[in-house]
């Protein structure tokens, strides 16, 4: 098997899958211009046939970049608080699991055995020596990466992982992790999870609309507001449960990537 090869198909699967990724999110933002221009009457429509010279001669397209820069402005500004708010560092990630830091100087073996081993994957990899925090209380096998970048990244691994696993199988999990961390597979993730957030945002914004739309005498406005939040709900959460499954097929490629990068 040919581990570079490997690498070089799980990045352009990556990239592949981002590029669709973007291209949905800007499919939402068309949707959402169009539901606001449809409902508020900016679309001009007069009860005609709706022929292609009838739509373009009458659509509006000032409104249609004005709704559409307001929309991405707020998905940017609510992508940006999201992120910022995940990229406080790697031991906020550890220590909010309940992480121990993990230093030299014990007396325990298997403390030292996973210090070293995270030594020789920083040299191997050419990295700086990320702290090792350790999940005491977790019998469970399993690893993890946290941080932004390489200086902020630390390594977690479970009390299951040091019991069950031997020194070539712990490297092995250790290089792997150090993978995600060399490409830079967190701060991916990281931005991903911003931009969801920030479509999230726009259903649940439409929630609030329909809700407040229920409230008093039913009117021409209040039927207007109604279908806004409605048609603000089914792109807002239809468009996280898609955006969700290209994030998670990312998170696979991202995966072999990985484990190709650990060989």
């Amino acid at each position: 098997m040919n581990f570079f090869e490997s690498q070089a198909h799980a990045r352009g699967q990556t990239k592949r899958l981002i590029v669709l990724f973007t291209l949905a999110v800007l499919t939402l933002v068309v949707l959402t211009n169009l539901l606001v221009m449809g409902v508020l009457g900016f679309t001009g429509l007069e009860g005609k046939p709706l022929t292609w010279t009838y739509v373009k001669s009458l659509f509006d397209w000032k409104a249609f970049f004005i709704i559409g820069g307001v929309v991405i402005i707020f998905i940017a500004i609510s992508s940006i608080y999201k992120i910022s708010s995940l990229s406080q560092g790697g031991r906020v990630v550890a220590q909010s699991l309940g992480g121990v830091l993990v230093t030299h100087g014990s007396d325990n073996l298997q403390h030292n055995v996973l210090l070293n081993v995270v030594e020789e994957m920083a040299i191997a990899s050419g990295t700086p020596v990320p702290p090792v925090y350790l999940l005491k209380n977790e019998d469970g096998i399993n690893a993890f990466a946290a941080g932004f970048s390489t200086n902020d990244a630390i390594i977690g691994i479970t009390q299951g992982a040091l019991d069950y696993f031997s020194r070539d199988e712990l490297q092995g999990v250790v290089a792997h992790e150090f993978s995600h961390i060399i490409n830079g597979d967190m701060r991916i993730n990281m931005r991903l999870t911003g931009i969801l957030y920030g479509i999230t945002l726009l259903g649940l914004i439409g929630y609030f609309i329909m809700r407040g739309s229920s409230v008093g005498k039913r009117s021409k406005k209040g039927n207007q507001a109604a279908l806004l939040g409605l048609g603000l709900i089914v792109i807002g959460y239809g468009g996280t449960f898609f955006g969700n499954l290209i994030k998670a097929s990312v998170s696979r490629k991202r995966e072999y990537l990985a484990d190709a990068s650990a060989v």
